[in-house]
């Protein structure tokens, strides 16, 4: 296949794992790698990824959100584009492949297509979304939305910790928060938006397979929980009277992993934060806060489990005669893959000589914004232990390469009748 050699004759592995390296020493902590929204270093790696895709012979720009965006151009200018993308924004103390991976493999196949004076029916187009993680102003997806035209502009007066408004960080970061909407595509400028991301898990490691195809990324409802009993003295208070809140959370939470544990469908709860009150060693607790995420492959799956478990805990509160309290703070909808682009990710993998493994995304990916204007489609790639979000997060140099070639293949065979929904493309 001429996309696998042009690839192996020059690694785009080597590029690739080079560029990761010199975005991730763009950070705001000398020893740790954060880069959140609007600050002077996502300017910074914004600065570069456009140095990076002007040297593949694409346009780029920033656009109203802070986006960097990327054009090459098609056998007739003008023409829809193939939309690849990630984010290039990161967690706090974060590993360095989650989100740039995406970004920096997209260019590299651009410079390689550019290297051989190749063009294609139709133009590329690759975006770095400046917010996808929402760790500033604790409102995910910022950068896509915008570019879906689903911006929710009321998060424009959401502060982050520091008492600044996103409205002003939009200003100082060199953008016009009146003209975010300018940022939006009309679904008829995109034949499809694909994205190559980590795993973020331990499934592919596991199948000894360096990529796979995602069916749907999870749709998520979270909760915010809190149990209010009776403070008490810890030696005064027999054991049969007291409502201690701690103890109706500690059933809550063990009650909510046994439902997840027992589910053969792919359901999945954490309890990431809890507080006890008044917290200390000799005080029953009288009140305790604690958050619930629920994430499962349908959303018919989800709510169901989600009502399961509310009714479980109104019943463990009731029974210890504690008073509930439970909120839905966040619900995001399931996106499914568009089975037309599963199927071409799949011959491309084929092509290149791997087994077709298919399985969900857990985490949330810019593809839940991108579905409100595209179909969507997902690659992922293998990382050492399933470990993410941490600075331990790593791809081997080998599946960074699997992972540029079998998007380089998609992306020359796109479209070629594959699939009934298929965009006619043609060349």
């Amino acid at each position: 296949m001429a996309a696998g050699t042009a690839v192996h004759n020059g690694s785009l592995g080597e590029e690739i794992v080079r560029r990761i390296n010199e975005l991730a020493a763009i950070s705001e902590e000398g020893d740790k790698l954060t880069r959140i929204y609007l600050t002077g270093e996502l300017r910074k790696a914004a600065d570069l990824i456009l140095s990076w895709m002007r040297d593949a012979g694409m346009s780029a720009r920033l656009d109203a959100i802070g986006n960097v965006c990327g054009r090459y151009e098609g056998e007739r200018p003008g023409a829809p584009c193939l939309m690849l993308g990630s984010h290039y924004d990161t967690v706090r103390d974060a590993g360095k492949w989650d989100g740039p991976l995406g970004v920096i493999t997209a260019i590299a196949c651009v410079a390689d297509l550019n290297r051989r004076g190749k063009r294609l029916p139709f133009a590329i187009e690759i975006v770095g979304f400046a917010d996808e993680e929402g760790v500033r102003f604790a409102s995910t997806l910022l950068g896509s939305r915008a570019v879906a035209g689903t911006f929710d502009e009321s998060v424009l007066n959401t502060r982050d910790s520091d008492g600044v408004a996103m409205r002003d960080a939009l200003v100082q970061f060199g953008l016009d928060p009146d003209h975010i909407g300018a940022a939006a595509r009309a679904r008829r400028e995109l034949l499809a938006y694909l994205e190559l991301h980590i795993e973020q898990g331990p499934v592919l490691e596991t199948q000894n397979l360096p990529v796979g195809v995602v069916t749907a990324i999870a749709g998520a409802t979270r909760l915010a929980a809190r149990l209010t009993g009776m403070a008490g003295h810890a030696g005064t208070v027999p054991m049969a009277l007291r409502r201690d809140a701690l103890a109706g959370a500690a059933e809550c939470i063990g009650a909510i992993e046994q439902f997840c544990r027992t589910d053969e469908g792919g359901l999945v709860g954490t309890v990431g934060y809890i507080q006890a009150r008044p917290g200390a060693t000799n005080v029953i607790p009288g009140e305790v806060s604690f958050t619930i995420d629920m994430r499962a492959p349908t959303d018919m799956h989800r709510k169901r489990a989600v009502a399961d478990v509310v009714r479980q805990i109104e019943a463990i509160a009731k029974r210890r005669q504690l008073t509930l309290q439970l909120d839905v703070t966040h619900e995001n909808r399931t996106a499914p893959c568009a089975p037309w682009l599963k199927e071409q990710i799949a011959q491309a993998i084929k092509a290149e000589g791997f087994s077709v493994f298919e399985l969900p995304s857990g985490a949330g990916h810019d593809g839940m914004a991108m579905i409100d204007i595209a179909d969507v489609g997902m690659i992922f790639v293998r990382c050492r232990g399933g470990i993410s979000h941490h600075p331990d997060e790593h791809v081997e140099l080998a599946d960074a390469d699997a992972g540029a070639r079998v998007l380089l293949g998609l992306i020359e065979n796109f479209g070629r009748g594959k699939g009934k929904s298929a965009p006619h493309v043609t060349g």
